[in-house]
């Protein structure tokens, strides 16, 4: 898997947008696969990818991409080891790259959400450690 996160487009040769089973072909079979049913009655497909440190949402009757939750410290934002820097860098970082009206909130059970609602990212920081990256399409 290729580790480049790009806003608003995937991860790596990941795109949004893509199918399951195009998915699939490049990352392999999933640990875990998931289809959930929920109020907006849109059928939500969930592939948890533990080893690559990645989990896939699909949405659709004929599902898609939607989004990707990436825990992969490996990753890459910018050409930057996002999961090495703090806050801080990383808001200065996206400003940097004209990413800059922020929603800041503190999430029920205690991460720190800083989202990018124009890039349509989140970043979720525990005790001030970057935990998870999700993006969107």
């Amino acid at each position: 898997m290729e580790n480049e996160i790009t806003i608003k487009q995937g991860l790596g040769n990941i795109r949004f947008l893509m199918p399951v089973e195009e998915v699939v072909e490049i990352m392999g079979t999933a640990n875990e696969v998931e289809n959930i049913d929920n109020a907006a009655d849109v059928p939500t497909t969930v592939l948890h990818y533990d080893d690559q440190g990645v989990t896939m949402f699909f949405e659709g009757e004929n599902p898609v991409l939607a989004c990707i939750d990436i825990t992969n410290d490996e990753c890459t934002l910018f050409g930057k080891e996002v999961f090495d820097m703090n806050e801080r860098d990383i808001v200065e970082l996206m400003v940097s790259h004209n990413y800059v009206e922020q929603d800041v909130d503190e999430e029920d059970w205690g991460e720190r959400r800083v989202s990018f609602p124009e890039g349509n990212v989140d970043f979720y920081f525990d005790e001030g450690d970057l935990v998870s990256i999700i993006i969107g399409a």
